[in-house]
Formats: structure tokens, C-alpha cells, sequence
């Protein structure tokens, strides 16, 4: 069904007969969901998805019904954890198609005969524990460092192997160390032949589809958190390339592909399109690591090889303070890779949903980001006046803070790249009200849609609940709450308790939450004709104060002798008469 999101497993937890759970075949991303709360499963089959991640050890730990576990063809890595191995009446595993390492644990049920138990096709190595001797030969296939029964290819030692000072060996003879000499000279001289020709001739990369995994030196994770980026090809293709293809020149060749594969990284989120990680670059021009955003891409072929690049090109030409810069792109036929500058402080969406829902987020700092946002939104309308939607994806996760907690845009002008059936079931621009009746009729002002529902986003610190509804079926859940707590009386009723404690300050901040609020829901206008357009919304953006006193700038992105003037609470809302949806109007006045 193509699903995909965050498995709540403390939901599931309420489900006390659920017994066994499959979403074999979706597009489920991310870390292991702790299903050991489910202690009662029997069950568990997360096949052909995108999980990805090391499993903790304990991840089964407690879960002593638990029969089948089928985690074939995702992304893990790391150690099989012993906590499966342990499972008293474990009948089927199925791992394969992962990517885990080190030594097969030793597995103590009773009794062995298992239903289905494959370990194939993963990085697994050393000696086949004496326990699973009995089981098929395929069930290891793909494992080239494993060796033992029920393999054919022995082991030359056991996995712990002792090292000993070795006993005195009689002195070679002077004709002995002369040959043994030439033939290490030849030796060393072919290799550094090889390699020679080898850096001469470009690098290539997969003819099939390529598996983007995260390949830990366990070790090293174990004592730093750090993961590095590896991209396993396979087959090499004359028609491309191996090149990270800068956009920008005071950028190019700060660093290359092999050295951002080699970084070590963190992944920070996974969505609809794909991951996001952060890598630690080192940069050839300053000798010192910076860090970068790497996303990857999978549904982006909607254009071919030329004109992908001359699109990047002219992303990577944009330049304003509210945008995330592109940096660089790698260009695959299944997966694209976008390389941004990085944001200090993550994105908006954390801050408001994290774990401390916005509460370090007052009133001051969402209005200088939403302020930022439809800035850099202005600037996009400004940079694409013949494409409908110069962003497409504007939403709280697409918005970066630097240091400042300035907002910076990132994943915007990518929809005439875009798969186009992906795009109309993720993409937030078509989430509107002119797209939820399965028209795809997005127009010049489905932008400013999203930078209403941000507003009122930031303001209430509540997630707009229409984003996670697929295709057409819409319906402006958000903006129609917004309507139904004020549609009486214009209160602070509904702002987020992380703005509270600025307003309840009496310094006058209140009714310039109240005014951002108006137009946020002028922005949100399900009529397109009382809608505003870009330029409207910004200018009134730009006239709302941190308070009543406050002396305001009158923002013009392109002119450097900016003025400075008092604002007034005038009729601000001339032109919006009403907001309307499918259940109800009600008039919009200045003084309402």
C-alpha cells in the first residue's frame, strides 16, 4: 500500500490480541520501531521496506511467544543481536538482504528444526557456530568472509585467534635475501602500476539500482556514535560517472565524492523522498572538517540526465539569506544526492513538535522565522515567475535554523524533477484545497497555502494533521480548527503555550499574534480569489511588530535605502471579506 511514516508501537501496545503485525512491502524508513513492548507477539514480518540502522541487542529481549521474525531486504546494519538468537520458540528468521556484520551469535533453542532461516546476502564473517551446522548451505549464501559447515570453504582459524612471538628461523643466505628482495621490488612496483592507471581512468558507478546503506566500523560507533556513508556499487556503467558535480564555484572541489563517502555521518531524518544525513566533511581548501547535508533522492527521474543538471545549475545560482544553499549533486539514474550547507539548529518542525514543543521558541523568534520564510518564499517567486510553485514543498521540516535561528528553505524548486505521482501524494503544495479533489490544480498561489498553514503552524504549535493524508482526499484540518476556536471572538485561545509566556507579559505582543494570525488564515483562503497573493502576504508580514510600540522596517528584499515608521492597527484586512470552507463563512473586519 506504499505506506510509509512513524510505526506507533505504543498504539499497537493498546491492542492486547494483536498477536501478529506485517507491513512486508511498504516504504517504512528509519530505526527499528521497539516492538519488545509487545511482549505478547508471535509475529513480526517488516520485509521490503527501508528500515535501516543498527538493532540494539536487546531488541527482542522479553519477547518469549515471538515465532517468526522476517526483516529480509531493508537497510540494518551492525550486529545480529543476540536477543534473536535467544527467542525460546523462534521457528522462521528471515535477515537477508541486510547488511550485518560480524559473527552469527550462537542460537540455544531446544529444538533447531526451523520453518525458514535464511541469513543471505549481508556481510556476516568468521566461523558458522557448530549449532546451525545442519541448516541448507543457501541459508549463508552472499556471506564471503563466513566459512565452516554447512559451507564448503573451512576455516584456517577460529574467529578468537591468539597471537604468539614465532620461534627463531634460521638467517637466509645472502642468494636467498637477493631473490626474495627483486621479487618484493617487482611486486610493489606492478601494484603502484596499477593504481596508477587506475586514477587516470574516471570512476564509474551502478548500472543497477543503487543500495544507499550506513556501513559502521563497529568499534568505532560503539565509542563515538559516528556512521560513515557508503554507496555499494556494482557493475560499472560506461554512461556515467563517479563525479559530485558542484553548483557553486567558490565551492568546487572543497572536497569530492570519495571524501563525503568517507565521512563519517548521522542520520537526521528519513520522509517520503528519501534520508537526510549529516557528514563531516573534510574541506580540501581549509584543511578543517565542515559539516554538510546530504539527501537522498529515489523519486526523481522525471526529467532526463541533461536537463537535471542544468536545473540543479540553476538552484545552485540562487543566492538569499532565508535559502538553505545547494552545494553539489550526484546524479544516479535511481537515486539523486542533493548536498547542502548544514543548519545549526535542525529544523522548525523539531522545535515545535520535539520533545520540547516549542517551548524555547517565543514570540520574538517565530516572528523573525516566519519573517525569514516568506522572504525566501518572495525571493522564489521572484526567481521563477512562469512555474506555479517555486517552492512545493514549503512545510516546518523544510525549514532550517542556522546559529541565529535564522530560517533558511530547503527542498525547493524541485517539482519539475519529481516523479510526478509522488509528488501529488507528498509534496505539501499539493495538500491545498485547490488539489483536494483529485484536480492537481495547483496555481501561483498554492505556495502562499503553505505559508499559511506555517503561520498557523508556528503559532498554535500544532501539526497540520492534512500533510499525512495521501493523494487528493484533503481537507484543511488546521486552518478549519484555527476557524472554528476564533470564528466568535479573535482570542489568544489558540496560541501554543510556548508563546504564552511573552503575551501574558502585557507588553502589547498579543495583538500582533493576533494580526499574524489573520493572516495566516487570509493566506489559507480556500477561495482562491480572496486568497492573497505573495506579494500581499509579505507586505503584511513585514508590518507586524514584536509589539504595539515597536518601530518597524519596511522590508524591500532589492533596495538598499530601506525607511523605517510606525505601523498602525488600521483596517489591515481590507480586501479578505470572508473565510470560507465546505461547513461555514464568517466576515473578516479590520477591527474583528
Amino acid at each position: 500500500m506504499e505506506l510509509s511514516g512513524i510505526i506507533d508501537v505504543d498504539t499497537l501496545f493498546e491492542l492486547s490480541n494483536l498477536t501478529s503485525f506485517s507491513v512486508i512491502g511498504n516504504n517504512f524508513e528509519g530505526p527499528m520501531p521497539e516492538f519488545k513492548k509487545i511482549v505478547w507477539l508471535k509475529a513480526l514480518f517488516l520485509s521490503n521496506n527501508r528500515f535501516s540502522g543498527e538493532i540494539d541487542d536487546d531488541a527482542f529481549e522479553g519477547m518469549r511467544r515471538l515465532k517468526k521474525v522476517h526483516l529480509a531486504e531493508n537497510e540494518f546494519f551492525g550486529y545480529i543481536p543476540k536477543s534473536i538468537a535467544e527467542l525460546p520458540k523462534l521457528l522462521e528468521l528471515d535477515l537477508s538482504g541486510n547488511i550485518f556484520q560480524g559473527l552469527i551469535p550462537q542460537f540455544h533453542q531446544k529444538n533447531l528444526n526451523f520453518n525458514v532461516f535464511d541469513l543471505s546476502n549481508n556481510q556476516l564473517e568468521g566461523m558458522i557456530p557448530e549449532s546451525l551446522i545442519n541448516q541448507d548451505p543457501s541459508s549463508f549464501a552472499g556471506n564471503k568472509y563466513l566459512c565452516g559447515k554447512p559451507l564448503t570453504k573451512s576455516c584456517n582459524a577460529t574467529p578468537n585467534v591468539t597471537f604468539e612471538f614465532p620461534s627463531p628461523r634460521p638467517k637466509p643466505n645472502r642468494h636467498t635475501l637477493i631473490i626474495v628482495i627483486t621479487v618484493a621490488v617487482i611486486v610493489v612496483a606492478s601494484i603502484l602500476a596499477v593504481l596508477f592507471i587506475r586514477g587516470r581512468r574516471p570512476i564509474k558507478s551502478s548500472k543497477k539500482l543503487i543500495k544507499t546503506t550506513l556501513h559502521t566500523n563497529q568499534s568505532a560507533y560503539n565509542t563515538s556514535g559516528a556512521q560513515s556513508i557508503v554507496i555499494l556499487t556494482n557493475d560499472l556503467n560506461k554512461e556515467e560517472n563517479g563525479e559530485l558535480n558542484f553548483v557553486r564555484e567558490d565551492r568546487r572541489n572543497s572536497f569530492d565524492l570519495q571524501g563525503l563517502l568517507r565521512a563519517s555521518a548521522e542520520v537526521l531524518g528519513s520522509g517520503s523522498f528519501g534520508s537526510t544525513y549529516k557528514a563531516m566533511v573534510l574541506n580540501n581548501n581549509s584543511g578543517k572538517e565542515e559539516a554538510m547535508v546530504v539527501k537522498r533522492f529515489r523519486l526523481m527521474n522525471n526529467v532526463g540526465k541533461h536537463e537535471f543538471y542544468e536545473h540543479m545549475r540553476r538552484l545552485g545560482s540562487l543566492s538569499h539569506p532565508n535559502l538553505l544553499p545547494l552545494v553539489a549533486f550526484h546524479y544516479r539514474k535511481q537515486d539523486k544526492f542533493l548536498v547542502y550547507d548544514f543548519g545549526e539548529n535542525g529544523s522548525l518542525a523539531t522545535h515545535l513538535h520535539g520533545r520540547n514543543n516549542g517551548c524555547m521558541l517565543r514570540w520574538p523568534t517565530r516572528l523573525k522565522i516566519i519573517k525569514g520564510v516568506a522572504r525566501g518564499l518572495a525571493y522564489l517567486y521572484t526567481q521563477f515567475p512562469n512555474q506555479r510553485l517555486p517552492h512545493g514543498h514549503l512545510k516546518s521540516s523544510n525549514v532550517i535554523l542556522d546559529v541565529e535561528f535564522e530560517p533558511r528553505l530547503t527542498e525547493y524548486g524541485l517539482i519539475p524533477v519529481m516523479n510526478k505521482s509522488h509528488a501529488l501524494k507528498f509534496m505539501a503544495a499539493y495538500k491545498s484545497p485547490e488539489s483536494s479533489h483529485r484536480t492537481n490544480a495547483a496555481t501561483e498561489k498554492t505556495d502562499v497555502w503553505c505559508l499559511g498553514i506555517l503561520i498557523l503552524e508556528v503559532l498554535t504549535g500544532r501539526f497540520p494533521a492534512n500533510y499525512l493524508s495521501h493523494g487528493g482526499e484533503n481537507n484543511a484540518d488546521l486552518a478549519s480548527w484555527v476557524n472554528t476556536v476564533v470564528r466568535e471572538e479573535w482570542s489568544g485561545e489558540v496560541f501554543d503555550e510556548g508563546i504564552m509566556g511573552i503575551r501574558n507579559n502585557n507588553n502589547g505582543s498579543e495583538g500582533e499574534m493576533l494580526k499574524l494570525l489573520r493572516i495566516g488564515m487570509c493566506c489559507c483562503e480556500w477561495d482562491l480569489e480572496s486568497r492573497w497573493d505573495w506579494r500581499e502576504a509579505l507586505e503584511k508580514i513585514e508590518e507586524v511588530k514584536e509589539n504595539n510600540n515597536e518601530i518597524t522596517r519596511d522590508y524591500d528584499d532589492n533596495n538598499s535605502n530601506n525607511s523605517y515608521s510606525y505601523v498602525s492597527d488600521g483596517d489591515l484586512y481590507s480586501k479578505a471579506t470572508s473565510f470560507t470552507n465546505d461547513d461555514f463563512s464568517f466576515p473578516l473586519t479590520g477591527n474583528s
